[in-house]
């Protein structure tokens, strides 16, 4: 659960500098890109810091992608985790073989990329990631590094959404 969830626009803007990029890193996993959102300061909406956030991440370096790429863990790693409900590490499959064949996916992912699988699964079943797996495992390495960027900002977006929460944040802020 994120520390900073459903801060509001407003405090997140307010927030002294540190609290702000420990906030943001807590969805990102990236001090550079942390630091750089929390100095761009104050956002008029969540759109506007969603953007600023996309711009930044897709500004990065591929050694800072290999960072972040390090905080994720595998597909299926904990399975049904109601805190980790919308994330990768969580999807779950009824059926062992199924969750055998997604470890090895997964494996088979990094050794021919030299990274972990990274995928927004928010709503899909264990059959469509292992079938998406399947279908990136076909792409070039440039590509791949393409798509990855776009998982992770669909991540980083959901979870700026719960940093923030409603417009307005919650009372207990």
């Amino acid at each position: 659960m994120l520390l900073h969830q459903g801060i509001g626009l407003d405090a997140f803007n307010a927030l002294p500098m540190r609290r702000a990029v420990h906030a943001v890193y807590e969805c990102c996993s990236s001090v550079p890109l942390a630091a750089d959102l929390a100095r761009q300061r104050p956002f008029t909406s969540h759109d506007q810091l969603f953007r600023c956030a996309d711009s930044l991440l897709f500004a990065l370096g591929e050694d800072s992608i290999d960072s972040i790429l390090q905080a994720y863990p595998d597909i299926g790693r904990r399975p049904g985790s109601e805190k980790s409900q919308a994330e990768q590490c969580a999807i779950a499959d009824a059926r062992p073989e199924m969750m055998a064949q997604l470890a090895d996916a997964s494996k088979t992912y990094l050794d021919h990329f030299g990274f972990g699988f990274v995928m927004y699964v928010n709503g899909y079943s264990a059959d469509t990631v292992l079938a998406t797996m399947g279908d990136r495992l076909l792409n070039d390495y440039e590509t791949e590094r393409k798509i990855v960027r776009n998982e992770l900002a669909k991540i980083n977006r959901t979870r700026l959404e719960r940093m923030l929460g409603p417009e307005g944040g919650y009372d207990n802020w």
